[in-house]
């Protein structure tokens, strides 16, 4: 057995150990387990539903018959270990959500205006899917959870005159002591007001309680048609109170103690997301992040644990914000704006726009733009195509400028040549000293192709991030594309071809690829030396089938943008090249040259600090020898 496998074997071991270390249930959960042990082995399932009105449904559960074990298991909280299950619904313009009396908590939430890939309601969670609740340590050590008691509805589902509708569901004990969880969904909003306010429950918890321990899970359901994309876009993302945002990972398993305080949690997919934020701050938060099967219907399961402020007096109550909707940044923004009037609640944030520049250019360019064009016209496939014309437009001087920086260089070519046939190849730092006096004289600089090219980038990459995080691409169809958040496939494959390609076809990606490699044509074409670099010449003819692969499964709105904008810039090469004289050109470089002999010769920080990297080069060389 040789060192590397020993090391193997061992490092085997300490994850072994490790894993078995962290997933030791606390002396806490032990005893909340053997309790409900208990009153499990005296449970009778039943299963008859029954509806009680319009606004509620009766589901009758677990029937416990021994009294005496429930009230050791329990203890004050003992009438309310066992009742019907009951269903209550808030819901206005935008979203339906379902509560259920078992745990006080939501059973669903649905959001009206949007619907699946295959047109089914959309649910973010139901049933089973996601869970909510407190964890309850009685003064007598018994460890309970919110989720397995039951409440009773003190007001069922009222509205005020400004259409606020609220529900409150109270957890009683034996004695005066309550617990009461308020919910208030105001008319045309995706943001639920969540309060938990006591009543003499310090009679019925330890003396110095300050805090409940909370926990929250859901699993996300995939909502998009393709799976690998949607879940790389998919996270647990949080806010510091005094900080930024942070996530766990898209692509893994994952998990994280903070402790730090937070502001809030937000449970993401590519376009929906469900957001607990609380009106203070959590802290002692553990967040799990875990991949779902391909096929299970899922993308992750997301749980959060942490702890809240919580007065068992009742005279400050424990408020939340719930927010279930659309992943849509002036959505975020205008919450951010009303919740928070300095927007440091920086909810919009969880649109991924790119990192530092390429953010900013998405903020105050593209976004505004979007926005702009979006209140005249309600086909996204002619916005996007008017906005990559705009785009074109603004970008136009910098092409204009790159063009004839390569012509310029094109047209010395020819003398470019002959010094390269006086100085041999083994004298490479004269060569280039003589190139670069030539170019010094005719006034040309090699940097000048390149700083257009590079300016254009932020632009780029910025809308990289931009599409694939736009909502409202979401299901819009152009052309043969049903869906401009997601891969346009005119063919299905039998198989699955790899490097991240798939099993289908996406003809704006094709397209894409055809106009790039065109238009890498005519830049090689256009630029001077590129016999001296061949392998360079099949690199940048490489360099769009590679991204073929990418963008295959990618948003065919960002697909459908470079096809564009490529093609836009293929018939701009055309247009310029059309207009530019070459032999006027060289004539105007040798007139500047005639001029610049007769000036002192001066240079240029470029050319200075190029020639003294010269100098240092060949006395490095000397100092080998």
């Amino acid at each position: 057995m040789d060192k590397n496998t020993i090391l193997g074997f061992v490092l085997i071991a300490l994850i072994l150990v490790g894993f078995s270390v962290l997933n030791k249930p606390s002396e806490a959960q032990i005893k909340y387990n053997d309790s409900i042990a208990l009153v499990q082995q005296s449970k009778v399932e039943a299963t008859a539903i029954t509806k009680n009105s319009a606004n509620t449904e009766v589901k009758k559960d677990s029937v416990v018959n021994d009294t005496a074990s429930i009230a050791n298991s329990y203890g004050n909280f003992s009438m309310s270990a066992q009742g019907q299950e009951k269903f209550y619904t808030l819901e206005n313009e935008l979203v339906k959500l379902k509560f259920t009396n078992k745990g006080g908590r939501i059973y669903s939430a649905q959001l009206k205006k949007f619907q699946t890939h295959d047109s089914l309601p959309l649910l973010l969670f139901d049933a089973k899917e996601s869970n909510m609740g407190f964890t309850l340590v009685t003064n007598n050590s018994r460890v309970l959870n919110t989720t397995n008691l039951f409440f009773e509805p003190v007001s069922v589902v009222t509205k005020d005159g400004n259409g606020n509708q609220t529900l409150v569901l109270r957890l009683k004990t034996n004695g005066a002591a309550y617990m009461d969880f308020v919910y208030t969904l105001p008319a045309n909003n995706y943001m639920l007001s969540f309060g938990v306010k006591a009543n003499a429950m310090n009679t019925v918890l330890p003396a110095g309680v300050n805090s409940l321990e909370m926990q929250w899970a859901t699993k996300i359901r995939q909502q998009e048609k393709g799976y690998t994309f949607e879940n790389r876009y998919s996270a647990i993302e949080y806010k510091y109170v005094a900080d930024d945002l942070d996530k766990l990972s898209e692509s893994e398993d994952e998990v994280k103690d903070i402790p730090n305080k937070i502001k809030w949690i937000a449970f993401k997919d590519q376009f929906f997301s469900s957001i607990l934020i609380a009106d203070e701050s959590i802290s002692s938060t553990k967040l799990n992040s875990k991949m779902e099967a391909e096929d299970s219907g899922y993308l992750k399961s997301y749980t959060a644990d942490f702890t809240v402020g919580f007065d068992p007096t009742g005279k400050v109550p424990t408020t939340f914000k719930l927010f279930f909707g659309p992943n849509q940044y002036k959505t975020l923004a205008a919450y951010d704006k009303n919740l928070d009037g300095d927007a440091k609640l920086k909810l919009n944030k969880l649109i991924p726009l790119g990192w530092g520049i390429f953010g900013w250019v998405n903020q105050f360019m593209i976004i505004p733009m979007f926005n702009f064009f979006s209140q005249f016209l309600s086909n996204f496939g002619l916005i996007i195509l008017i906005m990559t014309i705009v785009i074109k437009m603004l970008l136009f001087p910098l092409t204009y400028k790159s063009y004839i920086s390569s012509a310029k260089m094109r047209v010395l070519k020819p003398e470019i040549d002959e010094i390269n046939a006086k100085i041999p190849a083994d004298k490479a730092a004269e060569r280039q000293k003589a190139t670069m006096d030539l170019y010094g004289k005719v006034g040309v600089s090699p940097m000048s192709g390149c700083l257009p090219s590079l300016l254009q980038m932020p632009i780029l990459f910025a809308l990289f991030s931009f599409f694939p995080a736009a909502i409202e691409l979401r299901q819009q169809s152009f052309l043969w594309a049903t869906d401009l958040s997601t891969y346009d496939s005119i063919m299905q494959l039998p198989f699955v071809v790899p490097f991240g390609f798939g099993s289908h076809v996406s003809l704006f990606c094709l397209l894409m690829t055809v106009t790039s490699i065109l238009s890498t044509k005519l830049t090689m074409a256009g630029s001077a030396g590129n016999d001296q670099i061949p392998g360079m010449k099949w690199m940048m003819y490489l360099m769009p089938v590679m991204f073929m692969f990418m963008f295959n499964s990618y948003a065919s709105g960002l697909s459908y943008y470079y096809f564009v904008s490529t093609l836009i810039t293929v018939i701009q090469t055309y247009v310029i090249r059309g207009f530019v004289d070459e032999k006027k050109l060289l004539a105007q470089l040798h007139a500047k040259r005639a001029s610049n002999s007769k000036k002192p010769a001066k240079k240029n920080g470029f050319m200075d600090r190029l020639e003294k990297m010269q100098r240092e080069q060949q006395k490095a060389v000397k100092g080998k020898k």
